[in-house]
């Protein structure tokens, strides 16, 4: 199954960027100059890798945080509203403590991120492990809720009464450092990284972990075995409430240095589709949010050289999505037909 996933995954982004390249040549432009000139903008230079690693991070631990969640059967699709509470939590534990020592600051601010985001987290979880409410519809409402509360926040007790809404910037102690500049990527790559190997490791080498996952492939007969489901439910979605949080206290730790009203353009969203295409699995989320952060970063500078719209990119990506899903799709079927050829036979 690991192999048949890599491969499949693979044949898809192949396959996708066939599809893109015959896009280019309809519209009158050199497929292979176009792709030489998008992976030139994002491996050629410090400043294009780094921006890579930029948008690599918070798409990642965006996709983690989904993927956690879907390991529990909770499709958390709040994570963007996650983000956004975990940056103006970082923002406000960055500027309103003053005098420590960077070792203490930024855990601190890392912690106060985590902690109001994975608190936000709980609520669908609670309302989905107790209640069964939809989680689909509760997180999306979540989104605009915590939107709107941290536009409120930075444009009132928050504001640096700056001509843009947003709050003051945070202390040098809180920030994080930067590496290949002139671009903007910082230490918080290694940050993400590192979350990634320990959620792996505590998905599947620890007990805990082992009940999230039991929990998520059938949540009754967890309860007959002595699992709580819904407790680990709710514990699932506040671990990915965290990860969804950190992700947004890195944006501001280290690209902005202050909370900016509506900073992120979706990240969240780009996130959870990547989870999705590496249907939820871990040691996939990584590979495919680094796809998407090149296809990103290298789409300006395709268009500067070439004149190919960095719009055909989100074109790409649209169907990089499709061809994922229509493989889930025959995936099923074949199963399907498998187990109704077994049945037959019995």
């Amino acid at each position: 199954m690991y192999k048949t996933s890599w491969g499949s995954t693979l044949m898809t982004i192949i396959l996708s960027l066939a599809l893109g390249a015959g896009a280019i040549l309809l519209l009158g432009y050199d497929p292979i100059e176009a792709y030489y000139q998008l992976f030139r903008g994002a491996f050629v230079g410090k400043f294009n890798i780094g921006g890579v690693m930029e948008r690599f991070v918070p798409l990642m631990l965006t996709a983690l945080a989904f993927a956690v969640s879907a390991k529990v059967a909770v499709f958390n699709v709040g994570v963007e509203g996650e983000l956004y509470l975990g940056a103006i939590a970082a923002a406000w534990a960055g500027y309103a403590f003053t005098g420590l020592h960077p070792l203490v600051h930024i855990p601190l601010c890392f912690a106060v991120a985590m902690v109001a985001s994975g608190a936000w987290g709980a609520i669908p979880g609670a309302l989905k492990a107790y209640w069964k409410v939809n989680e689909v519809c509760v997180t999306i409402l979540m989104n605009y809720v915590a939107i709107y509360f941290t536009s409120y926040l930075v444009g009132n007790p928050f504001s640096a009464r700056a001509s843009i809404p947003r709050t003051p910037t945070i202390e040098e102690s809180a920030r994080l450092l930067r590496i290949l500049r002139p671009s903007r990527a910082n230490i918080g790559i290694f940050v993400a990284l590192g979350v990634l190997v320990l959620v792996w490791w505590m998905l599947y080498h620890t007990n805990w972990g082992y009940k999230l996952r039991h929990v998520g492939q059938n949540p009754s007969f967890s309860e007959y075995v002595g699992i709580p489901p819904k407790k680990v439910m709710i514990w699932g979605m506040i671990l990915s409430g965290a990860i969804g949080g950190l992700a947004g206290a890195i944006e501001v730790m280290g690209i902005h240095g202050h909370f900016l009203d509506n900073f992120s353009p979706g990240i969240a969203f780009d996130g959870m589709l990547a989870s999705l295409i590496a249907k939820n699995d871990i040691r996939m989320v990584p590979v495919l949010s680094l796809f998407l952060a090149v296809l990103k970063t290298g789409a300006l500078g395709m268009e500067r050289f070439t004149g190919v719209p960095k719009t055909l990119i989100d074109t790409i990506i649209a169907v990089f999505i499709l061809l994922a899903a229509m493989e889930g799709l025959f995936a099923y079927s074949r199963r399907r037909s498998a187990r109704s050829s077994g049945e037959e036979a019995a």
